[in-house]
């Protein structure tokens, strides 16, 4: 069985269901988020309308899953926490929660939520059933052909993403023959594509940090007709000039 796991980004695309897909952002807030994936993922959308209805799973989700809700490509959101940190509220997931486009996986909105009472307190519980995923992707500092990631530091749930999902696809900023410590493995991984400043403007520490004005930018035209020539210059790539 061929171990090498390379694939460009358009055949990872692919990868992703074209309808009702549970679809996991590694990364947390606004370190190591998937970006050159989100961003070519909406381009796919708005080229083919697929993937559509798109549920997101994200730890927390940012600029990356922004978007993909501005693009009208989901339907549900489950994350605890949805915004650009410092630099405000995540405009499209506001604009289209105030619209009513988008649903927000809320406790009174789950009828798969139960209680049940703990036999030995008699204390009432609230149980929530196992989250399935269906794509994960995870941008990575290096990968190695056969699919080992190391992420640096600060993990997130990355690693737990990485087995729940039944397809990992790794984006890394580059990829070396071989891994002597990787905090993913090769097993879960399905794809690994090597996608150099992959997580910009978001930070990968200690690669490059946050770029601050590249996001205050897109809070500027977010929702707007010029978010969409922005967002096609973020998808050809970091910018000359742009945080490194």
């Amino acid at each position: 069985m061929d171990s090498d796991k390379r694939m460009s980004l358009e055949q990872a695309l692919a990868l992703v269901p074209d309808e009702g897909a549970v679809l996991a952002l590694g990364g947390t807030t606004l370190y190591r988020r998937p970006m050159a994936f989100s961003l070519a993922l909406r381009r796919r959308f708005l080229r083919s309308g697929r993937p559509a209805r798109l549920t997101l799973l994200c730890f927390t989700a940012g600029v990356e899953s922004d978007v993909l809700v501005g693009a009208g490509m989901v339907e549900r959101v489950r994350t605890c926490y949805f915004g650009l940190e410092i630099f405000g509220f995540a405009p499209s997931f506001t604009a289209a929660v105030h619209a009513g486009r988008l649903e927000v996986d809320m406790f009174v909105l789950r009828p798969d939520v139960q209680t049940v009472v703990d036999p030995y307190s008699g204390e009432t519980l609230t149980a929530f059933p196992a989250i399935g995923c269906d794509v994960a992707v995870l941008h990575a500092l290096e990968a190695d052909p056969e699919g080992n990631a190391a992420l640096g530091r600060h993990w997130g749930v990355d690693r737990e993403l990485s087995l729940i999902a039944s397809t990992v696809i790794i984006t890394a900023e580059r990829i070396v023959p071989r891994l002597e410590q990787a905090d993913v493995i090769a097993p879960s991984v399905r794809a690994v594509v090597e996608a150099p400043g992959g997580a910009w403007p978001t930070s990968c520490h200690p690669l490059y940090p946050l770029d601050g004005m590249a996001l205050l930018r897109y809070t500027d035209v977010a929702e707007t007709p010029d978010q969409a020539t922005l967002l096609a210059e973020w998808g050809a790539g970091r910018p000359a000039g742009a945080a490194v």
